[in-house]
């Protein structure tokens, strides 16, 4: 019998997998995750990854769209992004893009933190 009951949480599973180099596939927000938590600290630091993540923490909680999240880790696994080559925010900062041109993550997923967390 089938599970009628919907993912929740990070076991959430996006509508089409997202596809990896090499035929691997992202299937879950926690794949999505894990696969961010393996990239090295620089390349997580990119904003198209700090926006992929927030969307994800968002999509978990139920907060955010799931297609979001997908759009974010779709974005971020782009070959250009994989082999090194400046990010859209250097590129765009560089004036290499249209002016005013943006991801369309970077406008709908931000975390923010609430009242009771505390941060730095």
């Amino acid at each position: 019998m089938p599970n009628l009951m919907p993912d929740k949480g990070w076991q959430r599973r996006f509508d089409d997998p997202i596809s990896l180099p090499r035929g691997r596939q992202l299937v879950t927000l926690e794949d999505a995750a894990a696969y961010i938590m393996k990239l090295p600290k620089a390349e997580q630091d990119l904003e198209e990854w700090q926006t992929a993540v927030a969307c994800l923490i968002g999509a978990a909680e139920g907060r955010d769209f799931l297609m979001h999240s997908r759009i974010g880790m779709a974005e971020g696994v782009e070959p250009e992004h994989r082999k090194g080559v400046q990010s859209r925010s250097k590129r765009h900062a560089l004036g290499k893009t249209e002016a005013g041109a943006r991801s369309v993550n970077s406008k709908v997923c931000r975390y923010e933190k609430s009242e009771g967390e505390q941060g730095s």
